[in-house]
């Protein structure tokens, strides 16, 4: 099985990204918390910690293996941990985590099911499952440091274009003026594309607003 995958990030798509490695591209589905993550480090090489699973049903004679992919070990543990939630299997959890696995294990630990409930894909009755399973065993997910990826050789800094932490605030701003989750993602995957230098909030949604006229 596969661990862990270090090659040329290519491409960011929706629900996945491309690492070319050697003569082979990998496809690699991935939350939108790591999408996010990864979107300003096209053309440089990433690591990704990874894991399988097969996607399909078995019953229809079709089952694909899949990638999925975490920049850091801790994400993916924390992932694995959230797929032991009774009914929540590998394709919910990819989509319910949209946001950064510390606030998630912070909503489970305080037992606020009304956040849970703004995750893709999580009602009421699921927020209630998770906060039941897992509240006990998130404590070192809630109040570690998150590990952020470590540069690799020859790689531009952080903030060549935009980092994780810069996209991942910028993203909260845009909802607070009001854009859905989704209408803030794609004016934010609209800012990356121009090329540009951002090293503060203001910056991204000046520039995107500017963009909107």
């Amino acid at each position: 099985m596969i661990t862990r995958i270090t090659g040329l990030l290519t491409r960011v798509l929706e629900e996945e990204v491309r690492l070319q490695a050697g003569a082979f591209e990998y496809q690699v589905l991935v939350p939108d918390f790591v999408r996010r993550s990864l979107q300003g480090r096209i053309g440089h090489e990433v690591t990704l910690h990874t894991s399988h699973f097969l996607d399909g049903n078995p019953m229809q004679g079709r089952v694909v293996p899949r990638l999925l992919g975490f920049t850091t070990e801790f994400e993916l543990e924390f992932f694995e941990l959230f797929c032991t939630v009774d009914k929540v299997g590998t394709r919910k959890a990819i989509k319910a985590l949209v946001r950064p696995i510390k606030e998630i294990a912070n909503a489970i630990q305080r037992q606020d099911s009304k956040w849970l409930t703004t995750l893709p894909g999580v009602g009421a009755a699921t927020a209630e499952q998770i906060i039941a399973t897992l509240r006990r065993k998130v404590t070192r997910f809630a109040m570690a440091s998150e590990p952020r990826p470590e540069a690799e050789p020859g790689e531009a800094p952080a903030a060549t274009v935009m980092d994780g932490n810069l996209f991942e605030d910028a993203y909260q701003a845009l909802m607070a003026l009001g854009l859905s989750p989704v209408e803030a993602r794609l004016r934010l995957d609209k800012a990356m594309e121009q090329g540009q230098t951002y090293t503060a909030v203001e910056e991204i949604i000046q520039a995107i607003f500017k963009g909107a006229h």
